[in-house]
């Protein structure tokens, strides 16, 4: 067949082309509305590794890092320096670098090799060289090391607690019922940012409404974060964001120098702190000095560990869309949330920025965290609906939770969450509905009737939830913050309006400032009050019958999702 008479075939009688039904159907599907790139390391474009990348290399002379990945001392910028002097154990340093990157990758994977021995030897190298060892694993391989590497035994999850109109009533049932579910950590943020007093008082009090020993953070700019964390309204923050090049790290108004002495600030107050950093950042701001997002996000974990956090919130996060544009994108991901383990940090790895159309591609982005276990699966799981995520949406959201139930029971993998009951959830919804309308009305805030608690009740999300007066719930938290309201005064509105129980526990969260063992790597309480973390529960991962396995209470738990014939009614 000729190409002119192949033409007229592939051509209707007006001459326009005919296409292909199958083609046409495929064209449709929600994966081809994301946006794809081919490689461009000129501009960042590139996931694992660029042709600009530095080749590793280090030399101490006097107990100093004189080189770091091919770069003299006196051709430092600031990150490379902050790196070079806090980060690396000098110590080590050259006989780190002197094991092959192929061997160190090998004994990631060898159940032979305990985690201590890896961190030993990983304590020593450079970032070029960490990111060679992280490019000789598949993804298969990055879930084996994760599941090996990540600190804390039992893995967890956080949630978003946020709305479109700050509802301080529904921050706290939507934080109740989250906190019912098993999320251990909740984090709010706000669209009006003066409403951070009630946004962060009611996400207190709707945690430990539905579950003793949530950890909360509310997401402002800093001096307004660290101000409620001091008054005992907050007990973490991670908000603390990092960058790969010296550029961005200078238009985020910011020094890997200033985020330690911001940290130390937290810390010495008695809260958590965990920094955020993700590939694609450097990117998005136009910086990325035509370095791999791999390397680059290797920077930023260095700082962190040298800034002397005790984890990260990483995976892309909020610039997702950027890195799962590129060709093995989503491998890159997996591969830095490992290299925060390999560090000993903590890690939130991400999952809560909603990137992709495509229901099958965000769960299976989703698996590479969820299946290995991390620290937390979801830095940020949406406990409402995404149209009330104030974060800009997350991977899975409200509308998800009985999948991920399901997948939990499927694999017999604890994702950190559990089945409940419409009665249960309707009960912590009312309770924490309830007792922020007696701290309101105690403290002298704004009323919150009746109907709004029991619209907030039975709610979905803000849309069916009654308004209320903006103006007058910001003077009201200006005047709260004025009059110097603390988390006591919230432990005594609720010991005083019938709360007790709850007064109790709120004021058990206070005293936990003052202990300080939940500021170590990667801690989470129990509904004692009993602090797990990768000090006293340290993964013991080494291979099959070790390690964290869903047995036993937890199974059981997990086992018994709402949707299922249930054997003991017959």
């Amino acid at each position: 067949m000729t190409a002119e008479s192949y033409n007229i075939v592939c051509s209707d009688k007006n001459n326009n082309m005919k296409r292909s039904k199958r083609i046409e159907t495929l064209d449709r599907r929600a994966v081809n509305m994301d946006g794809f790139i081919d490689e461009w390391p000129e501009m960042g474009f590139v996931a694992m590794h660029s042709p600009y990348d530095p080749k590793p290399s280090v030399k101490v002379e006097n107990g100093v890092i004189t080189e770091l990945d091919g770069k003299s001392r006196e051709k430092f910028d600031f990150i490379d320096q902050f790196i070079a002097d806090y980060a690396i154990r000098i110590d080590r340093a050259e006989k780190s670098m002197a094991i092959p990157s192929l061997e160190i990758a090998r004994k990631i994977v060898d159940i032979h090799v305990t985690r201590k021995e890896i961190l030993e030897i990983v304590s020593g190298i450079t970032p070029a060289k960490m990111a060679e060892v992280i490019n000789y694993l598949n993804v298969v391989e990055m879930m084996m090391g994760m599941q090996k590497m990540r600190a804390r035994k039992v893995p967890g999850n956080q949630a978003h607690i946020t709305n479109l109109k700050d509802d301080p009533v529904q921050i706290a049932a939507d934080a109740a019922e989250g906190a019912l579910r098993g999320f251990s950590e909740e984090e709010t943020t706000m669209g009006v940012a003066r409403y951070a007093p009630f946004s962060s008082i009611a996400l207190l009090i709707g945690s430990q409404a539905g579950r003793k020993g949530v950890l909360t953070q509310c997401s402002a700019e800093e001096a307004t974060e660290l101000e409620l964390g001091i008054r005992g309204f907050t007990t973490y923050a991670e908000t603390l964001s990092v960058y790969g090049t010296e550029k961005v790290f200078v238009d985020g108004d910011d020094t890997p120098y200033s985020k330690a002495f911001l940290n130390s600030a937290y810390a010495s107050r008695g809260l958590k702190v965990r920094f955020t950093s993700g590939s694609g950042s450097e990117v998005l701001m136009g910086s990325s000095e035509k370095k791999s997002m791999l390397y680059l996000e290797c920077r930023c974990l260095y700082c962190t560990k040298g800034a002397g956090s005790q984890g990260i919130q990483n995976g892309s996060v909020s610039c997702i869309g950027v890195t799962a544009g590129v060709p093995a994108g989503i491998r890159e991901v997996i591969g830095e949330n490992l290299v925060a383990a390999l560090l000993g940090l903590e890690c939130a790895s991400s999952n809560d920025q909603s990137f992709s159309n495509s229901d099958m591609r965000r769960t299976a982005r989703t698996m590479l965290q969820f299946m290995p276990g991390t620290d937390f699966i979801f830095s940020g799981y949406a406990a409402e609906p995404n149209y009330d995520n104030m974060f800009a949406g997350s991977n899975f959201d409200a509308e998800d939770f009985d999948d991920y139930n399901v997948m939990q029971r499927d694999m017999q993998v604890d994702g950190g969450l559990r089945p409940v009951t419409e009665e249960e959830v309707i009960r912590v919804r009312r309770y924490a509905a309830k007792a922020v309308q007696a701290v309101f009305k105690y403290l002298g805030l704004t009323e919150v009737t009746d109907e709004q608690v029991e619209a907030v009740v039975y709610a979905h999300g803000s849309k069916d939830t009654l308004n209320r007066d903006a103006a007058a719930d910001i003077m009201s938290a200006d005047d709260l913050m004025k009059r110097g309201i603390t988390g006591v005064d919230v432990v005594k509105a609720l010991s005083e309006t019938g709360f007790e129980e709850l007064a109790e526990s709120i004021l058990n969260m206070l005293k936990q400032r003052v202990i300080g063992d939940y500021m170590h790597t990667a801690a989470i309480l129990d509904e004692n009050f009993q602090v797990m973390s990768g000090v006293n529960t340290p993964n013991d991962y080494q291979g099959p019958g070790t390690g964290y396995r869903v047995d036993g209470k937890r199974w059981e738990e997990i086992k018994a999702i709402p949707h299922r014939i249930n054997i003991d009614e017959f």
